[in-house]
Parts: structure tokens; C-alpha cells; sequence
């Protein structure tokens, strides 16, 4: 048994070593291990700049801070115009509650959402009540005038699933689970009964003269919320966390009537230009052809925008540095994308695959990361038939354990239109995603108020920056060109029909004008 222990571990030995024996991987991996770069960009980024909301300063900010870094990496940069969006500043909000007692409220004002001039509104809260239909809201509207209306559900638990189910007995457990069931299914048939949607709700809220919306999207974690935008053109939208917004709806419930004071400074800019950053290290044998690197650079701004997706943002930007330094001279001209306004519906990636038929056409295999700060574990071969040639033969060059927990689907089906290589996909460019494990992304830090620096696993990502260093390194000496042939997709179970290649949708190239 010690002799076949023996045995495998020569083995294992003798093939870490052949990957490494190329001296441009052992340099990324040498490069990245002991030069890294990744903290003092993510703090330069995530906290000297912040978050990075399509239109606002901090955007065009963080564009011209990419720029500089390649520039002084010696990496020809750009930021490339691609449409126009509705330019807006965050300020300070200022939300409390004055009645019955004083309290500072954990809460921030959602984007693009109108600022109180100036002034802090002092109302009334009331709750969107049960009401038998449309016309019974129409006939309740009047009532809201001047005052502040809450239009979330108010949560049963602010302990997350796991905290239950580790602590609760089954009994309590199950209570739990139906009572949040029931309350969800009677919310949702109260919205419905007034006729109209989240966002057709809020406009005519504002039309009737509330003061203001007040809402509350729990992420099921501790102390998080989801943080989008306001639908509110003339009154401000503010956005409670779980924890208050339960006690001042118990508030009204009980007839404390409370009243808040709310004061939002933000800055309405106008119509301002909207970028992606493009960078290039030229090829020098087949300049024509491309290895793209890709991540959106746009972010919500509840936190800083950290995990979504400044860590894809910080790993591609790593990868280019040390590519630029250890493979200065690339067979294929290598590119990397830092997409604007992903966020509003992938537009920065579509205008550029609209705007560049030339290097869609020469794309070798672009390279998409943007679902956290964890090690990359999955790679499908997005339907492509001979995606499993390439990618296995690029993957063989990975070290063994960045390599072994990924798992890969060849050829996979096209999918994850949620992400910015999905652009590429759509017109068949061979586009693929880097998908990470979770490190409980989806709850705690996608699209939240808590993502934030702190939030970075800087391990997971130096791991991810080997990868997509290594990736682009062998798709771009690869003797032979990817093939774009599709295949034949599988039969969709619910409808009988095969699964359809998804279609490129047109960017939209101007945001919300309000």
C-alpha cells in the first residue's frame, strides 16, 4: 500500500512540474504569488473611489483610474464611448425617525432617486392598505398626500435560513416557513389588487402627493439589503433595512403613527457620456486575432461594489499586468473589457460587439468573470462542439489545484445572459464565463449594502488571476483558431423544443431621463 502511495505521489510530482516547466506559466504563477497587486488596487478602487453607478462621477472616476494603471503598467488604454446615460451624484442621506422616539434609521436613498432640495420632508408613514381592487386604491390614493408610504411587506424573520435550521426545532422551523409563505402570497395579492406594479405603484404614489416611498428588499442574510433603483421621478425613494422598516410597519400597524424626516442631497448632472475601458498588449504574429479578458466595470451603490464585480474588475486588470510583463510579445493581440452599465441589461458589451464586427469576428475565446470572490469552479463550453479541445488543452497548463475543483459541462448549452459574455454568445463568438463558488454571494453581497472591500477573499482571487493569466496565454500561442461550430441543443423538457441559441438584443445607448 506505502509502494502505490509512493507511486502516486511521484506521479502527481512529475506532473505539476510538466506544467510548470513552460517558463511563461511558472513566471505568471511566480508573478502572481509574490508581486500581487490585488489589495492595493482594491483598496485604491473600492475605497478611494467607491461605488460605481453608470452615470454618476465615480464611474467616470474609476474609468480614468483604469486608464492611469494600465498606462503605467505600459499597456495601451482607452475609455470608448458607447452611448449616453442620465448623470446623478449621491449625497448624503439623512433618514430618521422623529415620532414616537427618536431614532437614526439604518437607510439610504436608491438611485437616480430625486433629492429634497436642500430640505429634510417630515411626514407621516402609512402602509399600502388591503384593498378590495383598482378602483378601491384609486378611491384610497387622496389619503396619501404628504405623507410617506411603505410598500414592502414587513419580513416575519430577520434570521436567515440557515440560522433556523441550525438553531430552531422542526416545529418552529415550519412555522416559520409557512407564516413567510402566507404573508408573501397575501403581499403580492395586495399589489396586485391595486392594478399596478412596483414600479407604476411608486409613480402614482407620487402623483397622488406622497411625500416620499419607502421600501425594504431583504436579502435573507443578517443586516443585508438589496439596493437597485427608484421608479420616483419628483418625491425621493429611500430604502430601509429589515430591522427598522419591521418596527416602524409594527409602528403604524399598532396606530403609534410615526413619522420620519427624510433629507437626500443628491445631484441631478444632466446627460453625460457613458465608457467602457478597453486596454491591449498587441500581437505580434497574428495581431488580428483576439484573447479577451472581460468584466463589467458598473456596479449597484449600496456598498462599494467589491464582489460585483470589482473582484472579476481587480483579477482581469491583475492578469493584463502580469501578462504584459512575463508574455509582452503575444501571438494574438490580447484585450480586456471593462464594461459599463452591465447592470442595466449587459449594454456596454452589446454596444461593443455592435460597434466591433472586426475583432468579433477574430475572437480567438474571450474570458468573463463576475459572480463573486471565490475560486472559479465551473466552465461550460456554452454549446460550442469542439469547445472541449481547446479549453481542455489551454486547462492542462493550470497547476493541479486550480485546476481539479473546476468543473466543466463540454459542449454545454449557450446561457447566463446575466453576464457580459453573453454578449459575444449571442453572435456566435466564443464566449466563456469563469463562474465562482459562492462564498454566499447571492445573499450577502450581490447587489447589497454590504459589499464592500472586506468582503474580498484575496487568496480565491490571486488563484483566479493564475487561471485567467494562463488561459489567455494558451489561447493566444495556440497554433490553431477556436472553432465556432454549434451543437445540436437539447430538447427542452417542459416545451418539447430544442433550446434556442440566444439572439443579440441592441444596447441601450441612452439611460432614464426623468
Amino acid at each position: 500500500m506505502k509502494r502505490i502511495l509512493v507511486i502516486l505521489l511521484v506521479a502527481l510530482t512529475f506532473a505539476s512540474q510538466a506544467q510548470v516547466q513552460d517558463p511563461v506559466v511558472a513566471a505568471i504563477i511566480k508573478e502572481a504569488n509574490e508581486n500581487s497587486q490585488l489589495e492595493k488596487l482594491g483598496h485604491e478602487l473600492f475605497d478611494g473611489i467607491g461605488p460605481r453607478l453608470v452615470g454618476t462621477p465615480q464611474m467616470q472616476k474609476a474609468h480614468d483610474w483604469a486608464v492611469a494603471k494600465y498606462s503605467g503598467w505600459g499597456i495601451s488604454a482607452k475609455n470608448e464611448k458607447w452611448g449616453e446615460w442620465k448623470g446623478w451624484e449621491r449625497g448624503i442621506s439623512h433618514i430618521d425617525m422623529i415620532s414616537p422616539r427618536v431614532k437614526t434609521l439604518e437607510a439610504t436613498q436608491l438611485a437616480w432617486s430625486p433629492s429634497t432640495n436642500g430640505k429634510a420632508i417630515i411626514g407621516e408613514l402609512v402602509i399600502i392598505p388591503d384593498l378590495a381592487d383598482s378602483n378601491a386604491f384609486k378611491a384610497w390614493l387622496p389619503a396619501v398626500k404628504g405623507k410617506f408610504v411603505m410598500i414592502s411587506m414587513a419580513q416575519p424573520t430577520g434570521r436567515p435560513d440557515y440560522n433556523w435550521d441550525e438553531f430552531g426545532t422542526k416545529e418552529s422551523v415550519e412555522k416559520m416557513k409557512a407564516a413567510r409563505t402566507a404573508q408573501t402570497d397575501a403581499w403580492t395579492e395586495r399589489i396586485k389588487k391595486t392594478g399596478k406594479n412596483n414600479r407604476t405603484l411608486a409613480l402614482a404614489l407620487e402623483n397622488a402627493g406622497a411625500a416620499g416611498v419607502v421600501s425594504s428588499l431583504w436579502s435573507r442574510g443578517f443586516g443585508v439589503n438589496k439596493i437597485f433603483s427608484a421608479s420616483t421621478k419628483k418625491v425621493p425613494t429611500i430604502d430601509v433595512a429589515l430591522e427598522d422598516y419591521g418596527m416602524l410597519y409594527r409602528l403604524v400597524e399598532s396606530g403609534a403613527n410615526p413619522k420620519i424626516s427624510v433629507r437626500t442631497d443628491s445631484k441631478e448632472l444632466g446627460t453625460v457620456g457613458a465608457f467602457n475601458t478597453i486596454a491591449e498588449i498587441k500581437g505580434s504574429e497574428k495581431p488580428n486575432e483576439y484573447v479577451m479578458l472581460s468584466a463589467h466595470f458598473d456596479s449597484w451603490d449600496g456598498g462599494t461594489g467589491a464582489t460585483d464585480n470589482g473582484t472579476g474588475t481587480l483579477m482581469m486588470m491583475e492578469a493584463m499586468r502580469i501578462l504584459k510583463k512575463v508574455y509582452p510579445n503575444p501571438k494574438r493581440t490580447i484585450l480586456v473589457g471593462h464594461w459599463g452599465s452591465e447592470e442595466q441589461g449587459l449594454n456596454g458589451s452589446r454596444a461593443f460587439v455592435e460597434d466591433h464586427a472586426d475583432i468579433v469576428s477574430g475572437l480567438q475565446a474571450l474570458f468573463n468573470q463576475d459572480n463573486g470572490t471565490g475560486r472559479v469552479v465551473n466552465i461550460s463550453g456554452q454549446g460550442y462542439l469542439n469547445a472541449y479541445e481547446f479549453m481542455q488543452r489551454w486547462l492542462s497548463k493550470v497547476p493541479d489545484a486550480i485546476r481539479t475543483p473546476i468543473e466543466t459541462r463540454f459542449p454545454g448549452t449557450p446561457g447566463g445572459g446575466g453576464s457580459d459574455f453573453a454578449s459575444f454568445v449571442a453572435v456566435g463568438a466564443p464566449g466563456f464565463s469563469l463562474s465562482a463558488t459562492s462564498w454566499s454571494y447571492g445573499t450577502y453581497t450581490w447587489h447589497t449594502n454590504r459589499d464592500t472591500y472586506d468582503k474580498v477573499v484575496f487568496d480565491d482571487v490571486r488563484s483566479n488571476v493564475i487561471l485567467a493569466a494562463i488561459l489567455a496565454y494558451q489561447a493566444s500561442e495556440d497554433p490553431e483558431k477556436t472553432s465556432r461550430d454549434k451543437s445540436v441543443l437539447p430538447i427542452d423538457p417542459k416545451t418539447g423544443d430544442r433550446t434556442k441559441w440566444p439572439e443579440q438584443r441592441k444596447a441601450t445607448r441612452k439611460g432614464p431621463v426623468n
